[in-house]
């Protein structure tokens, strides 16, 4: 399986390439839960920290200013630790 891939603090023309800013929002409080990827996502922080746990792999930080990309088929638990904004994309 492929890893988790973080690109901390972008160059904004990347950002802008992808279209980050027109993605749509998603917010979470602080918390812990299981998810699975059943496609790709890339999302981008605008707000938090988290630490992602896969099932099989090394735990990952997560925070403001990363654009992070997971791939289709992990199944992780989030720890979200400060609350989280982040633009998204699946596919």
């Amino acid at each position: 399986m492929q890893s988790i891939i973080i690109e901390h603090n972008p160059n904004p023309a990347r950002l802008t390439e992808l279209g980050v800013r027109q993605w749509p929002i998603w917010a979470k409080e602080v918390s812990q839960f299981p998810w699975s990827y059943d496609e790709p996502e890339i999302c981008y922080f605008l707000e938090g920290e988290v630490e992602v746990v896969p099932e099989s792999g090394q735990p990952v930080k997560i925070k403001k200013g990363d654009l992070v990309t997971f791939p289709q088929g992990l199944t992780c638990t989030w720890k979200i630790s400060k609350p989280v904004r982040k633009h998204y994309r699946f596919g």
